[in-house]
């Protein structure tokens, strides 16, 4: 290709760039959107989605201190049940839908860990009430190992 063709063509795509502009343009604020949206989905690759799933169902259960939480992450996902316990710590009950090989419930310098059971199933007890992290490494359906990681709540 030649200059002459390399200017014809660059011409020829400036036209038609200039008639998509008039035709078409480029909506208000879609780039910063889409900038806003990427960054977002970078978000859910280092923190987990927290969704309240259970508020006051105390009052049906006669507990008076309890959660149900569940954090997903597009691949993985895990439910959590918090309750006071009469000693005044807290049990956490959760279930995982992947393969768990480590679990770990992480609170400043403290952890619990968990061996996960049938189904996924697992828990820690005598748990310190304040605010925890929820620390798994997990085999995804490509036999891949991989760390997932909810963001802080409180138990």
């Amino acid at each position: 290709m030649d200059n002459e063709d390399f200017a014809a063509d660059a011409a020829l795509f400036a036209r038609m760039r200039a008639m998509w502009e008039g035709v078409d343009p480029v909506p208000a604020g879609l780039v910063d959107r889409m900038v806003a949206a990427v960054a977002v989905e970078d978000l859910t690759r280092e923190y987990a989605l927290l969704t309240l799933v259970e508020g006051s169902l105390a009052a049906v259960r006669g507990e008076a201190d309890t959660a149900t939480l569940q954090f997903s992450d597009g691949t993985t996902s895990v439910l959590l049940h918090t309750s006071a316990t009469e000693d005044g710590g807290r049990r956490v009950d959760g279930w995982v839908d992947a393969t768990a090989l480590a679990i770990r419930l992480v609170q400043g310098e403290r952890e619990w860990s968990a061996e996960p059971g049938e189904h996924g199933r697992f828990a820690f007890e005598d748990v310190t009430p304040g605010v925890v992290r929820l620390r798994m490494v997990v085999k995804d359906s490509t036999g891949e190992l991989r760390d997932f990681e909810t963001p802080q709540f409180e138990v």
